[in-house]
């Protein structure tokens, strides 16, 4: 397990149980320490007691010739823990892409650079409504597990099942990507939404036509449409866009009621993945030839180019069109 936030510890905590070792390596050596020591992430899933037989590492070395490996780390630091595994994993070791954003630098999504680091490895996208939390609670959790070969896909969803965690397995990998990188951008919106007083019929509006633009950009990238209505679709959509235990909806909150992103972000000890997808996103709607209105005002605002209530006027003034995912 290649990073130790919420969501790294979360699925080594699901994945930890009698004749399958867990190896979870942490950057914060504190972090490390506490797991081994106290059974605990104190620093970034507190209060959550975690399995005895659990190991946490700050050694890459430790994850060296592993039989699969699950990359966790931020979106914009992926590039970097992978490129350190290179020459030290076998040919078709399957590597399952957590993380959920586009490549600020780059424009690439995860699997592109996974692509590029370990070429070797086999490829895999688990993605769908998931809060790091419930995971680790042993709360019931389905997901979607996008595989390029599907007999490794089988030995996947074997050992990654459980009773409460089931995971639905897909080959659109690219979709499954498109679906977890975007609903944290349309995230940020609907806390906007919310934190303004605007209300709960304009919070669903928000969520239809975000899952619109979703799936407008899915098709122009050669996506699935099934795949934007599934787990790591829609379901993320509604769980990332209603919940205050979302990270991105609640820095949309926060910009909504006043409150400036610089203050937002040096409050928070985790990555609020939507901020840093933002402006790449719109950059890469843009060059497909994609509206996707809602994102590119949400980009606006983190990009500083106008103010919330510009960006609301702004949504508010658009044409009246018929409704279709195409428009």
């Amino acid at each position: 397990m290649i990073g130790g936030g919420a969501w790294g510890t979360a699925i080594a905590q699901m994945l930890c149980r009698e004749g399958q070792a867990v190896i979870l390596w942490c950057l914060e050596a504190e972090v490390a320490d506490a797991i081994n020591s106290t059974h605990e992430n104190t620093v970034f899933l507190p209060g959550v007691p975690l399995k005895p037989a659990l190991r946490a590492t700050t050694s890459v070395a430790d994850l060296y010739d592993q039989d699969a490996l699950f990359a966790v780390a931020p979106a914009q630091h992926t590039r970097t823990t992978l490129a350190a595994l290179k020459g030290h994993i076998s040919p078709g070791t399957p590597v399952v892409l957590c993380s959920k954003g586009i490549e600020l630098a780059t424009g690439k999504f995860m699997t592109e650079v996974l692509a590029d680091e370990l070429p070797e490895a086999s490829p895999a996208v688990m993605s769908g409504p998931s809060f790091a939390i419930d995971v680790a609670k042993g709360l019931p959790t389905a997901v979607t597990l996008a595989v390029k070969d599907e007999s490794i896909g089988d030995e996947l969803i074997a050992a990654i099942s459980t009773p409460t965690f089931r995971p639905y397995l897909a080959s659109d990998l690219l979709g499954a990507e498109i679906g977890g990188a975007v609903k944290n951008v349309l995230a940020i919106a609907c806390g906007i939404t919310l934190g303004k007083g605007l209300g709960r019929s304009a919070h669903a509006a928000l969520i239809a036509r975000g899952s619109a633009e979703m799936t407008r950009l899915a098709l122009a990238l050669g996506a699935e449409r099934e795949t934007m209505a599934g787990l790591s679709g829609l379901g993320d959509l509604v769980l990332t866009c209603s919940s205050e235990t979302s990270r991105n909806m609640s820095c949309g909150l926060a910009l909504g009621r006043g409150e400036t992103l610089d203050s937002i972000m040096a409050a928070r000890n985790a990555v609020t993945e939507g901020v840093a997808t933002a402006p790449v996103l719109r950059r890469l709607a843009r060059q497909k030839g994609v509206d996707m209105p809602i994102c590119d005002a949400v980009a606006a605002i983190i990009e500083g180019e106008i103010s919330v209530d510009e960006a609301i006027t702004t949504l508010l003034m658009r044409p009246n069109r018929a409704e279709s995912v195409l428009v």
